[in-house]
C-alpha cells in the first residue's frame, strides 16, 4: 500500500459503477435467499465514521454494506490484490490493501485518511468470528485507531449471520438477518478513556454500546414476521 497511500481518494458519496452494480446484485440475491432487514440508517453521519461491528460470519462486510448508498472500507491482505478479477473487485469496492509486516502502521494511517475524506471504515474488534453469535471480548488492537479518530463511532449489531453462514458452511442458508446501526458515539463521550492505562475501561465502554445494538438486532429478528 506504499504507493496507494498517496493516491487521491474517490468521492465516497458517489461510488463507482462497479460498486453500485455489485451492491444491486447482492441486494436482489439476499432478498431472494434470506429475509434481510436493517434499521438506524437515519442515524448515520453525513461525513466519515468508524463502524464498530460484531463478527458472526464471512458475509458480515457484505451484509453491513447492503442497505447503504455509500461504501464501507475494510482491510484485506495485499496478497489478494494481484489475483486476477479478485484484485479488480477489491479495488473497485474500496477495500484497503494491507501488508502483514506493516499492518499496524499502514492500516492506521490509511483508515484515518479515508475517514477524514468522508468514507465509512468498518472494523471487527473481536478479531475473529463468533462460534455461536455471542459477542466475545474485544481485542485492544483498535485502541490506537480510536485515539487518532476524530469522527464519530457507529456501533453496528448483526444478528442471524452466524446461522446463514456458520463455520464450515460452503454456501449460505436461507435464514433471517437483522442489522441495527446504533446511535453515533461522539469522541467527547470516551475522551477520558483514551489516556494510557484506561484501555480496559475503553474496551468495556465500546463493547457495552456494541452489545446493546446486537441485542436490539436479536430481538428484532426473533419478533419479525
Amino acid at each position: 500500500m506504499t504507493g496507494a497511500t498517496h493516491k487521491p481518494l474517490p468521492d465516497p458519496v458517489h461510488p463507482n459503477w462497479v460498486w453500485r452494480t455489485i451492491r444491486l446484485f447482492l441486494r436482489n440475491a439476499c432478498g431472494f435467499w434470506m429475509k434481510y432487514r436493517a434499521r438506524g440508517l437515519e442515524r448515520l453521519p453525513a461525513g466519515g465514521a468508524l463502524f464498530i461491528i460484531n463478527h458472526q460470519s464471512f458475509l458480515d462486510p457484505l451484509l453491513v454494506g447492503l442497505p447503504l448508498r455509500r461504501p464501507v472500507s475494510y482491510l484485506a491482505r495485499d496478497t489478494l490484490f494481484p489475483v486476477p478479477l479478485v484484485g479488480w473487485v477489491l479495488r473497485n469496492t474500496y477495500v484497503m490493501p494491507i501488508r502483514r509486516d506493516a499492518a499496524t502502521t499502514e492500516s492506521l494511517r490509511e483508515s484515518i485518511r479515508r475517514i477524514e475524506h468522508g468514507f465509512y471504515v468498518g472494523i471487527f474488534p473481536e478479531g475473529t468470528r463468533s462460534n455461536d453469535g455471542a459477542i466475545g471480548p474485544l481485542k485492544p488492537g483498535f485502541v490506537a485507531l480510536l485515539r487518532r479518530c476524530q469522527a464519530p463511532l457507529v456501533p453496528v449489531g448483526i444478528s442471524g449471520a452466524s446461522q446463514v453462514m456458520p463455520r464450515g458452511a460452503l454456501f449460505p442458508r436461507p435464514r433471517r438477518v437483522s442489522i441495527v446501526f446504533g446511535e453515533p458515539i461522539d469522541r467527547a463521550e470516551f475522551e477520558p478513556l483514551l489516556v494510557k492505562g484506561q484501555e480496559q475501561r475503553l474496551l468495556e465502554f465500546v463493547r457495552t454500546r456494541l452489545v446493546d445494538c446486537v441485542q436490539q438486532a436479536d430481538e428484532w429478528r426473533r419478533t419479525s414476521a
